[in-house]
C-alpha cells in the first residue's frame, strides 16, 4: 500500500473547531499533567518555561506554539516569577473521500516538528485573539463563521509547517541577508534592496527578519553601526564625522542623535566613560566590560539585598507584574544590570539595554558576596562582612548547645507552585541550619547538597525519607500552597513522623525565614535562638 504524503492527504481532511480557551496562571501556579482528548493547539501569548510532551521536555517562550495529538499527555511548567498566558485550541479532523465513509483522523500532522514554526508569530496570536473574542457568538451563521476563522488559522499553521522545505528556504534567504548586513554595514542599504536580495516581498521579508532577530531590518543595521562605532571611539581620536563615515552614517549629527537614542549618552561621553571600565567574567562565563564605579544599577532577581553589605544600592529591583520590564528598564538608562536568572535567551535581550552580569542566587552566600566584591572592587568589604557573619553564627550556635543534642538532624519543607511539596537543599534557611555546631542534614538531603541541588520535589508518601529530628515547615503566602500545607500537617503520614510525635516541628513564615539574600539570612541569626529556646 502506497503511503500518501501530507500534501496529498490534506485534500481529504476536514478540520472542525471544538473550543478555544484563554488560560491564565500566576507565577507560582502548578499545572497538572493532562491528556489531550483531541488535537490540541497551544499558543503561548506570554511567559516562559517547559512543556513536557509525553516524555520529551521542550522549552517555550512568548509566542511559542505546539500541537498535541489525541491521547498524548502533556504538562506545562512555567518559570518562577513569570505569569503564563496561553490559548488552548481543541479541534477534530475527519477524513472524507469517495471510496469510504467519513472517519475520525488521528495521525500526527507534523511528525518531525517538536515546536511549530510560523512567521510572523504575532499574526498567529492575532488570529487566536479573534477566534477567542468570537467564541460566544451564537447568532445565525455565527458558529459557521467561527469555524472559517479557525480554518484560516489552521491554514496559516499548515502552510508554515507542512511545506517546510519552502519555508526553510525563506528563512535561509533572510539569514543570508543578515550575514550581508554584518559584512557590509558601511554601505548604503535599504529594506527594498535587502528584500530583493532575499527574493521576497518587503512585508514578508521584514516579518521573517523580525522573527529571527527581534528587530526591524534598519534598526538592526543601526545597532550594528553603533556597536562598531564604539570600537572606533575607544581605539582612535578621530573626529566624530570621520567615525560616522567609517561605520556607514551619512553625517555626524545623525550619528550623534542615534547614538544617544541607543545608549543614553553622547559618543564622546561614552568614550570618556569607557576609559574607566573594567572587564569581568560573570557566572555564565560572559566576558563583560562594566563601569568601575557603576551608579545606576538594576538588579533583576530576588536577592537584591546581597548588594547592601557592600554599600551598593541599586536603583531598581527590575520586576513589574512578576517579570522584567525591558521597556521600563531602557527608560531608566542603567549603566549596569545584575541578571539573577538562568535563561540565556532572556539574558541576550536584557544585555541589549546595558552591560549585564549573570548572577546565581542559588550559590552559597560566601561565593555570592566574593564575586560581587570582585565585580565592584569591594573584595575587602565582602570578606569583612562574611567574617562578621561567621563570628555571629558561631556565637549563636554556642549559645544553643544546651538546647540541641549533638548530631541532631533537621529538614526544611515547603509547599510551592501550588500544591507541590519540596524539601530544601542548598538555599535559604538550610544555609543557616546546617552548621558545624548546628544541625546535620539527613542522608538524602546530604546527597542533594553534594549535588548542589537547591530544592527537590517530593511526595507525602516519601516525606519520611527526608524528615530529620526536627522539622521546619515554611508557611507560604499563596492560598493554594497554604491549603496544601494544612492538608499535609493534618494527614496521618505527617502525624506518624517522629519529629511530629516529639513536638519538634516549627511552622515559620516563608517570606521571613526562607529568603536567600544576605541581609535576611543574617537576621535569622537573631530569630532562630528565640524560636528554638521557646519550643525546646
Amino acid at each position: 500500500m502506497q503511503v500518501q504524503s501530507m500534501p496529498e492527504t490534506l485534500r481529504y481532511l476536514s478540520f472542525h473547531l471544538l473550543d478555544i480557551e484563554l488560560m491564565e496562571h500566576g507565577a507560582e501556579a502548578v499545572h497538572s499533567k493532562e491528556t489531550a482528548q483531541s488535537y490540541t493547539l497551544l499558543i503561548i501569548k506570554s511567559g516562559s518555561g517547559s512543556l513536557y510532551k509525553d516524555a520529551v521536555k521542550l522549552l517555550f517562550t512568548n509566542h511559542s506554539a505546539f500541537l498535541l495529538n489525541p491521547d498524548h499527555s502533556y504538562q506545562i511548567v512555567s518559570n518562577d516569577n513569570e505569569c503564563l498566558v496561553y490559548y488552548k485550541v481543541t479541534f477534530v479532523i475527519t477524513r472524507i473521500n469517495k471510496l469510504s465513509q467519513p472517519e475520525v483522523y488521528q495521525q500526527e500532522l507534523f511528525p518531525s516538528r517538536s515546536e511549530l514554526r510560523v512567521y510572523p508569530l504575532s499574526q498567529l496570536i492575532d488570529m487566536a485573539e479573534q477566534l477567542y473574542e468570537n467564541k460566544e457568538n451564537n447568532e445565525y451563521l455565527g458558529p459557521f463563521h467561527q469555524n472559517l476563522r479557525f480554518m484560516k488559522l489552521m491554514g496559516f499553521v499548515l502552510e508554515h509547517n507542512i511545506f517546510s522545505d519552502i519555508k526553510s528556504s525563506s528563512i535561509q534567504a533572510v539569514e543570508r541577508t543578515i550575514q550581508y548586513l554584518q559584512d557590509h554595514y558601511t554601505d548604503k542599504i535599504t529594506v527594498k534592496f535587502l528584500s530583493q536580495l532575499a527574493g521576497y516581498p518587503n512585508g514578508q521579508y521584514s516579518a521573517i527578519f523580525k522573527e529571527l532577530t527581534g528587530q526591524k531590518p534598519l534598526d538592526y543595521l543601526t545597532e550594528l553601526r553603533i556597536k562598531q562605532s564604539k570600537n572606533w571611539l575607544l581605539q582612535s581620536n578621530e573626529s566624530l564625522r570621520h567615525i560616522a563615515e567609517k561605520v556607514g552614517f551619512t553625517d555626524e549629527y545623525y550619528f550623534n542623535r542615534r547614538f544617544r537614542q541607543m545608549t543614553g549618552i553622547s559618543p564622546r561621553q561614552y568614550a570618556k566613560a569607557m576609559d574607566r571600565q573594567i572587564n569581568v567574567k560573570d557566572w555564565a562565563g560572559h566576558e563583560v566590560a562594566i563601569p568601575s564605579k557603576p551608579s545606576r544599577i538594576i538588579f533583576y532577581g530576588n536577592s537584591m539585598q546581597d548588594l547592601l553589605p557592600l554599600g551598593i544600592e541599586p536603583i531598581e529591583g527590575g520586576y513589574e507584574g512578576g517579570s522584567f520590564n525591558r521597556e521600563k528598564a531602557s527608560l531608566i538608562k542603567p549603566d549596569l544590570i545584575i541578571f539573577d536568572k538562568d535563561d540565556e535567551q532572556e539574558y541576550k535581550k536584557v544585555s541589549q539595554i546595558a552591560p549585564t552580569l549573570q548572577y546565581n542566587s542559588h550559590d552559597s552566600l560566601e561565593e555570592r558576596l566574593l564575586i560581587l566584591g570582585k565585580w565592584f572592587g569591594k573584595e575587602q568589604e565582602a570578606r569583612q562582612w562574611l567574617n562578621h557573619y561567621a563570628n555571629n553564627s558561631d556565637r549563636m550556635w554556642k549559645q544553643l548547645q544546651t538546647y540541641i543534642r549533638a548530631g541532631e538532624t533537621a529538614s526544611v519543607f515547603v509547599h510551592h507552585r501550588g500544591k507541590s511539596l519540596f524539601v530544601m537543599g542548598k538555599i535559604g534557611l538550610t544555609s543557616v541550619l546546617y552548621h558545624p555546631s548546628g544541625f546535620r542534614p539527613v542522608e538524602k538531603v546530604n546527597d542533594m547538597l553534594g549535588e548542589e541541588q537547591a530544592y527537590k520535589e517530593i511526595t507525602l508518601s516519601n516525606i519520611h525519607e527526608y524528615a530529620g529530628d526536627r522539622i521546619f515547615m515554611l508557611c507560604p503566602s499563596d492560598p493554594v500552597s497554604r491549603r496544601a500545607m494544612e492538608e499535609t500537617i493534618s494527614s496521618n503520614s505527617w502525624k506518624s513522623i517522629p519529629a511530629v510525635r516529639n513536638g519538634l516541628v516549627y511552622l515559620v513564615d516563608e517570606l521571613t525565614w526562607n529568603c536567600v539574600d544576605a541581609i535576611t539570612i543574617s537576621k535569622l541569626l537573631n530569630l532562630l535562638p528565640t524560636l528554638l529556646k521557646h519550643t525546646s
